[in-house]
């Protein structure tokens, strides 16, 4: 059986049942059996023209199979349903339990693996799972599919979506495809469902609603609906009008007892690695912290500075010994990617990697603002509801203040400016130990320039030659050394003089290119 990442659908009973009885809340093999029998049990009730369920005898047809997950993917936004379900061994008129000989995950196209394949040929692509089990000794093969996130799931090219039990090209039904972008519109992450249906009792066993009353420094309530209540106000879960409860990402994502047990978001826990030396070759150690984001932010920091090297601080410090890199820039960093990561990018969470002499801080998902100017321009985070707590309960800073506080930071204690670099799906900030200034290198040096000119302009200030040599801690007789670090910035665009008609070098001031 394939136990990939996915999402909690409607759980019945039974399933709830099997969750409660693992130990720290993880499904054993036969509990998980348990839960994909009544599932299926569930999904063979809905009425026969269900958009977001389809049920097949043999047919294992890799385009077809492709199609239908665009199809689906596509419908369960529609229906306003967290996944959608593609099930061999049903019987499609009349929901029987007849077997199935498909074994998606033996299934190759050409050379390729099927699920290869199929990721290669989805865009953009959606997470989906192949999982193989038995009922009453029928073999049945189901494949859980994730809704949409951000726009329509191709096939080849090709949008498709249900219309009853028929699957369609999405353009020959424009009301669909403007519905679909509507909700695509006005549907938040937070607001998506992370499990659906559950009752009261699950609802806090799988969040831990202590560590939100505790943050918050507010009593906690003397009844389980008091909790629940208090819960639903901050739109964390939402009440079902059956009497059940949904649980919504916002709550999962920052409450979960355990990521884990919310399929779709399990990739998303914060993951520490510490390696040994400049490379990623040997690994000395590695954490996952399984809490939500709100509940397990503190322990995360306290693993963080637990595997940190100390420095002795000389300079505009005291002389002393503290951590390798500023507490305050690693908490405002760590939250930074919490905050602003892509959650429609599926397998891929936060992480936090240890190397000899660099901390990489690494997120899901490329900025909504250039590099250049996270400094002068207010965040615009794509999770706004998330920023919005993170700040109330003071895991991160005010709106506009993070990477200013970084940058200040790594001045303060006279490390080398960190970097800011975007790859193709995501964003790093990278910390570096202690450098002396004979030591950096000239990209170093440059960007060192041109942060401390965008740290100075957004106090409205100004950077000087006097003001660069404070920050790379040079003697005033070493003045020419911080000149040609000036000029070599001013050559690569970074910084300008900020009157350029003044004749004046030693007196000069700058500004970023930008001002």
């Amino acid at each position: 059986m394939n136990h990939g990442i996915g999402q909690f659908t409607e759980l019945p009973q039974a399933a709830l049942a099997c969750l409660s009885m693992a130990p720290g809340n993880q499904m054993t093999n036969t509990q998980e059996q348990d839960y994909l029998i009544s599932l299926l049990h569930e999904l063979r009730q809905l009425p026969h023209e269900t958009e977001w369920v389809e049920f097949k005898h043999n047919n294992d047809n890799p385009e077809e199979i492709g199609e239908y997950i665009s199809a689906l993917a596509n419908s369960a936004v529609l229906c306003g349903k967290s996944n959608a379900y593609l099930v061999w061994g049903i019987d499609n008129a009349t929901h029987d339990i007849i077997g199935t000989t498909v074994k998606p995950t033996q299934i190759k196209k050409g050379n390729e693996e099927l699920e290869a394949w199929l990721l290669r040929l989805l865009s953009p692509r959606v997470h989906f799972r192949f999982i193989e089990f038995q009922v009453d000794n029928q073999p049945i093969a189901m494949m859980e599919i994730s809704r949409a996130a951000n726009q329509p799931v191709q096939f080849q090219g090709i949008e498709y979506v249900r219309i009853g039990s028929y699957k369609k090209k999405l353009k020959d039904y424009p009301e669909k495809t403007r519905e679909l972008w509507r909700l695509f519109d006005v549907t938040p992450f937070e607001q998506l469902v992370a499990a659906e249906a559950v009752d009261g009792a699950t609802v806090l066993q799988l969040l831990d609603y202590p560590a939100y009353f505790k943050l918050l420094s507010t009593p906690l309530p003397e009844t389980r609906d008091g909790i629940l209540t208090r819960l639903s106000d901050e739109l964390m879960i939402r009440k079902r009008t059956d009497g059940r409860w949904d649980i919504l990402n916002l709550g999962a994502i920052l409450f979960a007892a355990d990521l884990s047990n919310f399929r779709q978001l399990a990739r998303k826990a914060v993951r520490v690695i510490e390696y040994d030396g400049t490379g990623r070759i040997h690994t000395k150690r590695e954490h996952l912290e399984p809490k939500g984001y709100a509940a397990g932010f503190e322990n995360l920091i306290r693993f963080l500075k637990g595997i940190l090297p100390e420095n002795e601080v000389i300079g505009q410090a005291l002389r002393k010994t503290v951590p390798m890199y500023p507490e305050l820039a690693i908490r405002e960093l760590v939250a930074n990617v919490i905050i602003h990561q892509d959650f429609s990018i599926t397998g891929a969470g936060p992480m936090v990697e240890v190397f000899g002499g660099r901390l990489e801080i690494t997120n899901p998902g490329i900025p909504l603002m250039d590099t250049d100017r996270f400094l002068d321009t207010p965040p615009r985070s794509r999770n706004e509801a998330l920023a919005s707590f993170l700040r109330r309960i003071g895991i991160c800073e005010e709106r506009g203040s993070g990477v200013d506080k970084v940058v200040f930071q790594t001045e303060y204690y006279q490390l080398p400016a960190p970097l800011f670099e975007v790859t193709e799906q995501h964003t790093r900030a990278v910390l570096f130990a202690h450098k002396s200034f004979s030591e950096m290198n000239k990209d170093d040096r440059i960007r060192a320039c041109y942060l401390h000119a965008c740290l100075q302009f957004v106090q409205r200030q100004q950077m000087t030659n006097s003001t660069l040599r404070t920050r790379l801690g040079i003697d005033e007789k070493n003045r020419a050394q911080v000149s040609r670090v000036i000029n070599d910035t001013v050559d690569a665009g970074r910084i300008r003089p900020s009157n350029p008609e003044s004749d004046s070098r030693r007196h000069a001031s700058y500004v970023p290119y930008w001002a």
